[in-house]
């Protein structure tokens, strides 16, 4: 692959958009879950099906948006992802019926996937050039980690400040109106990322001009579905985006098993989003500098390791310390995973002029876990309360971590020596 030149700005708008995008219908949920369930009088399994709901929507939009990043510059399908995206917000603070919310999740599976998914993904691809992918994606991630901690922990603070009493004492009224204020701050640095994204990320117009395509052809699908790669690569994302979906549950887990209030759950799920900028950045540069097949390879086996300590029953309400060690060896393994599953795109021969399309191909199947990961983690937890639920799901990690390893083992094999 020809070596492309772009500017710092580049990346650095890359990475404001990739985590910004998904702020409003993920990072929210995940930091305050047990808030998102009381406001919005959901169980889990209804929101699990929120992001079904979701995930039926981007299926569909990863397997026609990826050839669009091919044909146009990715930074106005970014830009206009990200406004439509915000506009989403102004309607989840209005605390929609269940009804309405699942339409919502349909509409930003829509925004945040058709216009944007491969775009970025093409970009930071591009950004990285011939040498430097671990990096490039390395940087992707850990800084879409740190925006996302950022977002976290300015979201902590605008609902701390917005409870007038003591957190555990504080009415459903109270913590609704907290929570829209989140919502609505939120809405608005997403609005602002995208000005960012449209005046800042751009290229020399000829380097723009070399990496589209004025027409996508059936044979370049072909050629692109013949690649080991890419089947691979399948269920590489599979495995691992079921693991990062689990993620979710930690502040979950901080209320039900370790008794957290909903301020200190939220709290856990933003010490997590701190870990991911360390481990997608140090990851990437290690990854450059030696096997990025094997350093993904690696990240399943700490991630199988770490599902065991919940799934057994090691961490418990009595040993805070193990809470806290266990979540990082998790995070680690699933976060240097999510850093370099594309990264080794570059190591298994897949083309750059048709990355939107072999992105689009690989995330049909590889993001699947939108659809069904959310409801089988709600039916674990709701139909065994406590603990036994929570060590369900982290045996259902095990299981994937497993199988994602496996294949990781064979492209190892096959692409260690690129």
């Amino acid at each position: 692959m020809k070596q492309q030149k772009a500017p710092w700005q580049y990346l650095l708008t890359i990475i404001l958009a990739g985590e910004s995008a998904f702020i409003l219908p993920f990072v929210l949920a995940r930091i305050f879950r047990p808030t998102v369930l009381d406001v919005f009088g959901l169980d889990n399994v209804q929101l699990g099906l929120c992001f079904s709901v979701y995930g039926i929507v981007a299926l569909l939009s990863y397997l026609f948006g990826g050839p669009l990043a091919d044909k146009y510059p990715p930074r106005k399908l970014i830009a206009v992802a990200l406004w439509m995206t915000a506009l989403g917000g102004l309607v989840y603070a209005t605390f929609p019926s269940y009804s309405v919310l699942r339409i919502l999740y349909g509409y930003w599976g829509f925004t945040t996937i058709f216009l944007f998914w491969a775009p970025m993904i093409k970009a930071t691809r591009v950004w990285g050039g011939a040498n430097s992918q671990g990096r490039a994606f390395g940087f992707l991630d850990g800084g879409r980690g740190l925006v996302g901690a950022l977002f976290g922990a300015m979201g902590v603070f605008i609902f701390s400040l917005f409870i007038a009493s003591e957190i555990s004492e504080a009415s459903i009224i109270e913590r609704r109106v907290a929570f829209q204020y989140v919502i609505l701050v939120s809405t608005t640095i997403v609005i602002l990322v995208g000005l960012l994204v449209w005046f800042f990320m751009k290229m020399d117009h000829k380097a723009e001009q070399e990496i589209i395509l004025e027409k996508i052809t059936i044979t370049q699908v072909k050629e692109v579905l013949r690649l080991p790669s890419v089947g691979l690569l399948m269920i590489i994302i599979l495995c691992a985006y079921v693991g990062y979906k689990i993620t979710d549950v930690f502040s979950l887990y901080a209320q039900d098993v370790m008794q957290y209030d909903q301020v200190q759950s939220a709290s856990v799920g933003t010490f997590l989003l701190f870990i991911r900028p360390v481990v997608g950045v140090i990851i990437g540069i290690v990854a450059d500098r030696s096997q990025t097949t094997f350093w993904l390879l690696l990240g399943f086996i700490i991630s199988f390791f770490g599902a065991l300590l919940f799934a057994t029953g090691l961490v418990s309400e009595s040993s805070t310390a193990m809470f806290f060690i266990s979540i990082l060896i998790v995070a680690i393994g699933v976060y240097a995973i999510r850093t370099l599953y594309f990264a080794v795109m570059e190591s298994g021969k897949i083309p750059l002029l048709l990355t939107g399309t072999a992105v689009g191909l690989i995330s049909l199947i590889g993001f699947t876990p939108d659809i069904f990961a959310g409801p089988a983690m709600g039916y674990l937890l709701d139909n065994s309360p406590g603990v036994e639920g929570h060590k369900h799901v982290f045996w259902m990690l095990a299981v994937f971590s497993l199988i994602g390893s496996m294949a990781a083992w064979i492209y190892y094999r096959l692409y260690r020596r690129v």
